[in-house]
């Protein structure tokens, strides 16, 4: 942790970089083979929408856990299948827990029982061991667009914030750009996967969104921080940003383990305990999600901003500064003006005992450099010594005996 430590604190003082913003071709090649991916997932196997969603019939067969097992889902699903109605004919099954759980299309009151006993003769167990819970089509749909709707009220919302708080509507536009990341990434996760998506995959997303929208508000917080005075620094505005990258890249790779870590053991029980339900659905978004906007904040959000920032007039014109004042600082001494007609006036550096000025008593003749009248010479100090005033004779002290060094006791005697 100490070697970790000591990264983090020479990453904040710029004595170790890494440049994030100059290799943003990497990032952008890597992030879109990863959204062709998800893209390719979600248009060939498409999403596994809940009952929530598209309605249907949920039957819920409370066994002993010693029986909830593969073997009897498979049996529950040819039962329900054999049963010759057209909305049984292809059954969801998974185990959730203690229970099986059935999902069907949406069918008559009578049909839903005619599956209802055909699960319990086949499990042999009452019927009253089965619950059953319809979800209409109608009721699914409203449902889904309400999502659809609080998703658009959100990014709208994040769009204003930041652009109100950074003053900066290129800023609003990375960090939605990163936002639209994460979202196309964690949907072709879930349709690759085959998770189920529920109303707890909907809030997993809004919270991933958050979390993501956090990580990038503070890395161009930092930005705006580096940047304030640009015109008084030494570096040019993508390596000012590329310096708060590194400067927060410490503290995003900490909160980041430190959110993935519970998530990821509520992704375990979930999965591995639990099986089918609202938590596995919750934590696969939150885990996938979280994992996706700490990459996006870092590789994607900053490298977009420098890249649309890159034409403005300050941005460019400080580049040249810096560029200059680099081309400058390699060689000094080769930094030496030459003279050229209708060069202005130059003083001369103090010491050579005036200043240089250049005249031209008509305008058809040529621009000769002449001196300006010398300054008198200062007296008593400097280059000339004061004018003597008599002759220098034997002083009157010099046949008086000196001093000499005795202790103290003795110089009164």
């Amino acid at each position: 942790m100490g070697r970790f430590s000591r990264l983090g604190t020479e990453l904040y003082d710029g004595r170790r970089s890494i440049d994030f913003v100059g290799r943003k071709w990497t990032w952008y090649t890597i992030s879109g083979v990863l959204i062709v991916v998800a893209l390719l997932g979600l248009f060939v196997k498409g999403l596994n929408l809940g009952i929530e969603f598209k309605g249907g019939v949920e039957y819920s067969v409370s066994l002993p856990k010693s029986e909830i097992t593969q073997g009897n889902a498979d049996k529950i699903r040819d039962a329900v299948a054999g049963t010759g109605i057209q909305a049984a004919d292809a059954p969801v099954v998974n185990t959730s827990g203690e229970t099986i759980k059935v999902t069907t299309k949406t069918m008559s009151n009578d049909d839903a029982d005619k599956v209802s006993a055909a699960i319990a003769d086949e499990m042999n167990v009452p019927e009253s061991k089965i619950s059953t819970s319809e979800v209409g089509a109608s009721w699914g749909h409203e449902v889904a667009n309400r999502a659809v709707k609080g998703l658009i009220i959100f990014l709208i919302l994040v769009v204003l914030l930041i652009w109100g708080y950074f003053r900066e509507w290129k800023m609003s536009v990375a960090g939605i750009v990163a936002l639209a990341h994460d979202i196309l990434i964690t949907v072709g996760v879930y349709a690759l996967s085959g998770f189920e998506v529920t109303p707890a995959t909907v809030t997993g997303f809004l919270t991933i969104l958050g979390f993501s929208l956090y990580d990038t508000v503070v890395v161009f917080d930092k930005i705006r921080e580096n940047t304030k005075n640009l015109r008084q620094s030494r570096r040019t505005y993508a390596q000012l940003a590329n310096l708060a990258v590194n400067q927060t890249l410490v503290r995003s790779i900490n909160t980041s383990v430190v959110a993935l870590l519970p998530v990821g053991a509520l992704l375990y029980v979930g999965v591995v305990n639990l099986g089918d339900g609202p938590l596995k659905d919750l934590a696969l978004a939150l885990f996938v999600g979280m994992a996706v906007g700490a990459y996006s904040s870092i590789f994607i959000a900053t490298p977009l901003l420098v890249q649309l920032k890159a034409r403005e007039k300050e941005v460019t014109e400080q580049e040249r500064r810096a560029k200059a004042r680099q081309k400058r600082d390699i060689d000094r001494y080769a930094n030496v003006p030459v003279f050229s007609e209708g060069m202005p006036v130059s003083e001369e550096p103090s010491g050579f005992g005036g200043t240089a000025v250049l005249t031209a008593e008509d305008d058809d003749e040529p621009e000769t450099p002449q001196r300006a009248e010398r300054r008198p010479e200062a007296t008593g100090s400097g280059r000339t010594a004061p004018a003597q005033k008599a002759p220098v004779e034997q002083s009157g002290s010099a046949k008086r005996n000196q001093p000499s060094r005795q202790p103290r006791s003795k110089r009164t005697k």
